[in-house]
């Protein structure tokens, strides 16, 4: 294969061969790190198997999509390479573009949309250094992949998909090469996560040919679950509407590459979903048992295992995506796991405007081991009421219905915000 066989607008949609990825581990050996496979003892004692975990968050960029850039480039020819190349992107694909770029001396231009974290600017200008140009244009990443495409048409230069292309998907394949070389033998299971499709294409073709008795588990976030409406309908489906929590996987369709390999593999892949406030508990469960930080999409796979059936002392591999997690959001993972275990509660409190009326709430209401961690309340003079906004965190979950029922027999009028109504998600 070659990169200009699939320009924008060349619609092959071959799946990739153990071959194919064989070459990509060649290409990218002593350029791209080789991750550990590490031994997890809390999921193992969890599920009762040997659980491992492929460190792709121990890449140089943190995670896995170093592999299929820095491949995609190395498969360019002179020409393409003196012609540079373009992409949009503003998370992990970028950074792996960018780093790539710098290591084969390729001009890149990079296009991110108006809205993109300058923490993140700045980690692409110092992957790519001189050879990269950061273009910030567009107000979402729609308008920056339309500027990147018409770059790629204005100066010849190659598109780099960061999923929906051969080239990529066998980078993203050689994790499959290094878990059969590192485990000496066929794992019984993979459990790889899903956004665009290309890591699972990559691993399951590989190891379709090399280890066909390993199973596969397929994870998406609930959210933007594009793989799970393709396999349910029989075709690909563009959702209308994506939860961006889980970034690194939140993609509105699955790539035509990747549906073509997973059509042809579907037999032995098995696709779930899980809740994204199921994976923030995960990444704090990694945080404080094993001290890894991953990001939203690199916890999937270690969520999901904790609820599959799994024979005793089986090998299962869990791919640990990627690192990526900017440490201003774990206030709200933190949320979203309490919302999950349901421990974090939202309430519409009416009190009666006169003194004493907290008091009572504190006294009457709230329990033992309930700690009100919200509280939003504006005084009005030409009213006989208030509404509060109030946030409980429950000792114990089970706590919820004892708290309610001294709600209402008390002569405060409360009302619990439900989940899933638009106030709720404004909240959370």
């Amino acid at each position: 294969m070659s990169a200009n066989e699939f320009a924008p607008g060349n619609t092959r949609t071959t799946p990739v061969t153990a071959g194919d990825i064989e070459l990509a581990a060649q290409r990218i050996s002593g350029a791209v790190r080789a991750t550990p496979l590490e031994h997890s003892q809390r999921l193992s004692d969890v599920t009762g198997a040997n659980v491992l975990l492929k460190r792709e968050d121990l890449q140089s960029v943190r995670s896995y999509k170093i592999r299929g850039a820095f491949n995609f480039l190395a498969s360019l020819d002179s020409d393409q390479r003196l012609a540079g190349v373009v992409t949009a992107s503003a998370g992990n694909h970028a950074q792996g573009v960018a780093w790539s770029c710098r290591q084969l001396g390729i001009h890149g231009s990079i296009y991110v949309p108006e809205n993109t974290p300058k923490q993140k600017r700045d980690r692409i200008r110092a992957f790519g250094g001189d050879f990269v140009d950061l273009m910030v244009t567009g107000e979402n990443f729609d308008a920056a992949q339309d500027a990147a495409l018409a770059h790629a048409a204005d100066y010849d230069a190659a598109m780099v998909p960061p999923f929906d292309h051969p080239e990529t998907i066998a980078g993203q394949g050689t994790i499959g090469v290094e878990i059969l070389e590192q485990l000496g033998l066929s794992p019984d299971l993979v459990v790889i996560p899903v956004g665009g499709g290309g890591l699972l294409a990559g691993i399951a073709s590989y190891l379709s040919e090399n280890a066909p008795e390993c199973k596969i588990v397929a994870v998406e976030p609930a959210g933007a679950a594009s793989l799970t409406a393709a396999s349910n309908e029989g075709h690909q489906v563009t959702l209308t509407h994506v939860d961006t929590f889980v970034d690194g996987a939140s993609v509105k369709r699955i790539g035509d590459t990747p549906w073509a390999s997973y059509q042809a593999l579907a037999g032995n892949i098995d696709v779930r979903t899980v809740d994204e406030g199921a994976v923030c508990t995960e990444m704090l469960e990694l945080y404080q048992t094993e001290g890894i930080i991953a990001e939203p999409a690199g916890a999937l796979s270690t969520t999901i295992v904790k609820d599959l059936r799994i024979a005793p002392d089986a090998n299962v591999v869990c791919i640990l995506s990627g690192g990526n997690n900017d440490v201003s959001r774990y206030s709200e993972v933190i949320e979203r796991s309490l919302v999950h275990k349901e421990l974090k509660h939202y309430f519409l409190v009416n009190f009666p405007q006169e003194p004493g009326q907290l008091r009572r709430f504190l006294n009457e209401v709230l329990g033992p081991e309930d700690d009100i961690t919200r509280f939003e309340y504006l005084k009005r003079n030409n009213r006989d009421t208030g509404t509060a906004l109030v946030g409980i965190e429950l000792g114990r979950a089970e706590d919820l219905g004892a708290l309610k029922r001294r709600m209402d027999s008390s002569p405060l009028h409360c009302e619990l915000i439900e989940p899933g109504t638009p106030a709720y998600t404004y909240l959370t």
